[in-house]
């Protein structure tokens, strides 16, 4: 869903994600700008590497791109996740917005966790039933979060939780599955581009992302957040079927 925010602002997006999980948007030219539409939208949570202001700057830093944890400073491709993986109750939304974009590459990926289990539970619902047992992944290391890729929530809905790094040891009743699960996440990956002052919002318990590698000077801002509850924004999904509802 794409968001006209001079005429819409933070209750247009609000209802995109509450729809499909996923809103973009244009028009962001600053930094100020940024952080006003996402304080409209909920509560900023800071993140490690975020300013006074809650915004992480995403760009190359030679120093910290080697990093485990840090890819997202480096010029390189990213797997598709889930942010803050590793803490108990990550942050709901993500809001990015470009300053710079890329020469080549560097185009955002998104994949939609409900399709994918939609597709599993179709094709390969042995994989969803060990996907969605507790306490068969720890994420974040040893101090992490231990859950599962696919988590019951309230009201019957799912939440997904995924990296695919150094960061998450994988149980062995599930590994056999990963390859399963990887397909089916590449089935259902969208890519797209952004110019300076185009962004996206996504549900961060609903959606995967990551990045193509690129090339050039290329510049993100990222706001991660909880949002207003007079949003009604619900946290991941319904599976296609549930309480007759498929969102």
């Amino acid at each position: 869903m794409f968001v006209d925010l001079q005429q819409d602002w933070a209750a247009g997006v609000a209802a995109g994600l509450a729809a499909d999980g996923l809103a973009r948007f244009d028009s962001i030219r600053t930094r100020a700008q940024l952080v006003t539409l996402g304080a409209s939208l909920g509560q900023v949570v800071p993140h490690r590497d975020s300013g006074d202001d809650g915004v992480t700057t995403l760009e190359h830093r030679a120093g910290l791109a080697h990093r485990l944890g840090f890819e997202g400073f480096g010029t390189g491709s990213l797997l598709p996740h889930t942010d803050r993986s590793g803490v108990p109750e990550p942050p709901a939304l993500l809001l990015v917005v470009c300053g710079r974009k890329s020469v080549t590459g560097g185009e955002c990926i998104a994949i939609d966790g409900r399709a994918v289990y939609s597709d599993l539970a179709e094709n390969w619902p042995g994989a969803v039933e060990a996907l969605t047992q507790p306490r068969t992944a720890l994420f974040g290391g040893a101090s992490g979060h231990l859950g599962s890729v696919f988590e019951q929530a309230k009201g019957g809905r799912i939440r997904v939780r995924y990296r695919r790094d150094g960061l998450v040891q994988y149980s062995p009743d599930i590994t056999r599955w990963l390859p399963t699960l990887d397909a089916a996440i590449e089935r259902h990956m969208i890519r797209f581009k952004l110019e300076p002052g185009q962004g996206y919002v996504l549900h961060n318990h609903r959606w995967l992302h990551g990045r193509s590698a690129f090339t050039g000077e290329r510049i993100m801002y990222r706001l991660s957040l909880n949002p207003h509850p007079e949003f009604a924004i619900p946290s991941g999904f319904l599976a296609a079927g549930a309480l007759g509802v498929a969102s």
